[in-house]
């Protein structure tokens, strides 16, 4: 096991119902600590970069409305093998099929608007903490 980072967002269903503080509980009581957060409202354009690999899917012009639809709250999350500690916090992307007592069987609406979004890997986490922040904004 190693401490790593990984990027975590609450998305706009999570901050339009001020349930963010109950997330981001979820993340401190399992063992990840923050170690950078901002709340932005993304430009369509972010959107659309930052899912640049959906592009093709049915699902990627909503999922841009969707991410554009309000305030998210990004960060860095760090701690032991965070990739894979944060997205069994955060269970299956579709709520139905989600584990009880993760974020997103307590939290999301629906498969969409699923609360958060979290790297799937050591690699993406990279690319995704450096899209929305600076080195000197981490502070581990």
């Amino acid at each position: 096991m190693s401490i790593e980072r990984t990027l975590s967002i609450l998305k706009p269903d999570a901050t339009r119902r001020n349930i963010t503080g109950k997330i981001i509980s979820k993340f401190e009581e399992n063992g990840l600590r923050i170690v950078a957060s901002k709340r932005i409202r993304m430009t369509k354009a972010q959107a659309e970069a930052f899912y640049a690999v959906h592009k093709e899917r049915p699902f990627y012009a909503s999922l841009v409305e969707s991410m554009t639809s309000g305030p998210v709250v990004v960060q860095v999350l760090e701690g032991q093998d965070a990739v894979a500690l944060n997205r069994r916090i955060m269970g299956a992307t579709n709520p139905a099929a989600a584990d009880a007592g993760t974020i997103r069987a307590e939290f999301a609406e629906s498969i969409e608007a699923n609360s958060v979004h979290g790297s799937d890997s050591l690699e993406n986490a990279a690319v995704e903490i450096a899209f929305f922040f600076s080195q000197t904004e981490i502070v581990g």
